[in-house]
């Protein structure tokens, strides 16, 4: 029954004097599903939704500025719509305001609602329910549990890239099967395997072609891959247990139950809402001093139709939002909360916030990115977005750090255990750093991703610390990654008159430093990537300190950039691996361990400021002896030695070294190798840790099979089969495939025509050349005396050269 105004108005005073009265003790209200918002919101009368929580927290507040704490009883609570603070709901150091859940209960945050369903028989085992007209949802759980869309090819758990795909699955022919394909998706990985793209089916045209928008989703737009793809949200796909759809125009739900679940007593539910809660502030009126713990967040839609924002030259996009978004908040906390099969971004730090917790948190199954902190591109001097783009040094703001305040500051993932992110995106990672600085990552446990674990996608503004975490099972559904992942194409990067094989010897030394104006530290943790490398440095990141890891399987790889300090790490069956560097690069390689010689590409000796003191470990009883291999490659390495490290226990992960290994003499210095990872213990048990690697195993081969080094003679030139994953990756080719120019003297017939070392030959004439053998017998049989197109692929673009054939 309802309230007159005069009754309402009645209500508040009570409740307000109330308010009052607990104030001078610190406030404390409870909210449980069987509750009433015109109740009191006590421990025997409390309210029925957050919402009214809320209100009565504001009004504490402004009562008193003593604590308050808001118990959210067991139960799932349906929001209608976003909880959204603001700065009036802001606590204060000594008096903040906590939302929580009582000791040994659990209260589940949903954005989503609960079906009531009356399930009959459709056919095939299928069945269907009638559902409220206008509902909508694009993902269904079942007891907890998220369900696949109709999808083709159907859903294989032993399928690495995408759980299963199919080059035809919107083909013509597969499409005639389709009445009405409008409403289904695409997704597809890049072609280059830099992620992934996704598309909106729009219908069919008069020719049964399948139509569709979208390709927005990767800033660098090579189409989509020929071979991996698949769709979903077609009705006639609907054919395997577990699949669901959708009719919105008839208004039913049809369902292939999955095996044992009982309709008749299943809770079904579906999703309403992207963000389920927000921290929506500013910097003059930050959210300030609230604290959500020991939470459950579930029900939150997918978001990769809206992933259309371009970040600073990486290869990412973004979608500015996530389940709990943080927009203008300053020490706020989400603490011992669980994100569980969210549909797009678990939390997401937007603009400016400073010292915000994400601490102790269960991240897992989210669609896109776990924690993402991502600035105001209008903060960064002279920005560019598109990777190819460039600008000249005349042409840009030489002022070093940002243009304003606005971007994420001081702000800490601490003790997380994050894992199966990027479950539709997969250009996302467990934890996304961009134009944010000093942001620490300690202490998480990061696993089964199919990009990086950890990325930082551009150099704005340093700062970041990188330390104790435990990160593996890595790229494993795209490719020419890391398990740490950064880029570093700021401001220097790319400048069209500038030598940036000098840079560093003259008045513009500190060029390269105008972004990331702070070291990044990335030290005492473990890593292991089996698609890549373990810590990889691509396109111009500088300023970085690298020290006392342990990398399990892919080395550490340094692309062109300036200024990284690389100390006393261990690089099991791998090596060190210098990519396309710069001279004068100002780089130090010293006191490491690595177990192969090193494997540079295009990195001309000597390389950096120092690179010595290093150890080659080769098991046996053999005496030190100088690393002669290690000092030809890099032209310096004069002290580095070749020797038994002398581990204490690698086949369980001790990689310390005896008090005997010679490693110590050159200044090695071990480091905790039992602290990796999270430390809650109801999280530390749940945490995955990764395979240690067969001991001094042979390592594992990089190029495929039939791919060889073998230097062939063309033109002056030598040339050779592109081959393994460091070649793909310097050159940024799709796979191993075309001819490497690998040594072109100055005075080559080569060279006079215009082909460049590190040119990678594709096609002669319509010929493809995908290995040396096939680009030789070509030429070999061309008629003499002919004009003929040469393709090219440099600085990561195709680029055609007339080729003469030689008269006979």
């Amino acid at each position: 029954m309802g309230h007159t105004a005069q009754q309402a108005k009645t209500l508040w005073a009570l409740t307000l004097t109330l308010l009052v009265a607990m104030a001078a003790n610190a406030a404390e209200f409870y909210v449980a599903p069987t509750g009433s918002d015109s109740d009191l919101g006590t421990l025997d009368r409390p309210f029925a939704t957050i919402a009214r929580a809320q209100k009565a927290a504001r009004a504490a507040r402004k009562a008193a500025a003593e604590p308050v704490t808001v118990y959210l009883r067991t139960g799932t609570y349906y929001l209608p719509r976003t909880l959204v603070f603001t700065s009036e709901d802001s606590g204060a150091m000594d008096a903040p305001v906590v939302y929580t859940t009582p000791k040994t209960e659990k209260a589940v945050i949903s954005g989503g609602m609960k079906l009531e369903l009356q399930w009959k028989p459709w056919k095939n085992g299928i069945m269907q329910a009638n559902v409220p007209p206008g509902t909508k949802t694009d993902q269904l759980f079942a007891n907890g549990q998220r369900l696949h869309m109709a999808r083709h090819p159907n859903f294989d758990p032993r399928q690495r890239i995408f759980n299963g795909y199919d080059k035809d699955c919107f083909s013509p022919g597969r499409a005639a099967r389709w009445a009405d394909p409008k409403g289904g998706f695409i997704h597809a990985m890049h072609r280059n395997m830099w992620g992934d793209f996704h598309y909106l089916i729009t219908g069919k045209d008069q020719k049964g072609n399948i139509t569709y928008v979208g390709g927005w989703q990767n800033n660098r737009r090579n189409g989509m891959h020929n071979q991996f793809r698949f769709v979903e949200n077609i009705f006639e796909e609907l054919d395997c247990p577990g699949e669901w759809f959708l009719d919105n125009k008839a208004n039913r739900l049809y369902l292939y139950p999955p095996e044992g679940l009982d309709l008749k007593t299943a809770i079904i539910e579906g999703v309403r809402l992207t963000h389920l809660v927000e921290f929506n502030g500013s910097p003059r009126q930050p959210v300030r001093f609230i604290t959500i713990k020991g939470l459950t967040f579930r029900h939150a839609a997918r978001t990769f139709m809206d992933n259309k924002e371009p970040l600073l030259r990486s290869d990412w996009t973004i979608y500015r939002g996530g389940a709990v978004l943080f927009s203008g908040a300053e020490d706020c906390t989400l603490e011992d909360c669980f994100l569980d099969q969210l549909g797009g971004n678990a939390v997401f730090l937007s603009m400016f916030n400073r010292r915000v917790a994400i601490r102790a948190c269960h991240i897992a199954r989210a669609g896109g990115n776990g924690v993402a902190f991502v600035g105001d591109p209008n903060a960064v001097r002279s920005p560019l977005f598109e990777c190819s783009s460039t600008q000249k040094l005349k042409d840009i703001d030489r002022t070093p750090g940002p243009k304003t305040d606005n971007y994420p500051v001081n702000c800490v993932v601490e003790d997380c255990l994050i894992y199966l992110t990027g479950r539709v995106e997969k250009q996302t990672a467990p934890v996304q750093i961009a134009m944010s600085r000093a942001i620490t990552v300690r202490h998480c446990s990061i696993y089964d991703v199919p990009r990086a674990g950890i990325n930082i996608g551009d150099g704005c503004w340093g700062g970041h610390l990188i330390e104790f975490c435990d990160v593996f099972d890595t790229v494993k559904e795209t490719g020419d990654h890391g398990s740490f992942n950064s880029w570093g194409r700021d401001r220097y990067w790319g400048l069209e008159d500038v030598d940036l094989n000098t840079v560093t010897l003259g008045e513009l030394k500190d060029l390269p430093l105008l972004d990331t104006v702070d070291p990044i530290i990335i030290r005492n943790n473990r890593w292991r990537c089996d698609h890549g490398w373990d810590i990889d440095l691509d396109d111009g990141s500088s300023n970085y300190q690298i020290s006392n890891n342990l990398c399990l399987n892919g080395g550490i790889k340094l692309r062109e950039g300036f200024h990284r300090t690389c100390q006393n790490n261990i690089m099991v069956n791998n090596s060190f691996h210098p990519h396309v560097w710069y001279e004068n690069s100002r780089d130090i390689f010293r006191r490491n361990i690595v177990f192969t010689d090193y494997r540079p590409i295009r990195a001309p000796a000597p390389w950096g400021t120092e690179c010595d003191f290093n150890l080659l470990h080769k098991p046996g009883p053999a005496e030190p002896a100088p690393a002669a291999r290690l000092q030809q490659q890099s032209g310096l390495d004069a002290n580095s030695i070749t020797a038994d490290a002398l581990f204490v226990n690698p086949a369980q992960g001790d990689y310390r070294v005896d008090q005997n290994s010679p490693a110590l003499k050159l200044g090695f210095n071990n480091f905790p190798i039992d602290r990796f990872g999270v430390r809650k213990p109801q999280l530390k048990i749940l945490a995955r840790t990764p395979r240690f690697p067969k001991v001094d195993a042979k390592p594992a081969a990089s190029r495929a099979p039939g791919r060889g080094n073998t230097l062939h003679d063309w033109l002056g030139a030598k040339i050779k089969d592109v081959a393994g994953i460091g070649e793909v990756s310097a050159s940024g080719l799709p796979g191993e495939v075309g001819v490497l120019v690998a040594k072109l003297p100055n005075d080559s017939n080569a060279a006079k025509i215009g082909i460049r070392q590190g040119d990678v030959i594709l096609r002669l004439g319509n010929t493809r050349t995908d290995s040396a053998d096939t680009f030789l017998s070509a030429y070999a049989a061309l008629k003499p005396g002919r004009q003929i197109a040469l393709t090219v692929y440099r600085d990561q673009k195709p680029r055609t050269i007339n080729l003469a054939t030689p008269s006979q």
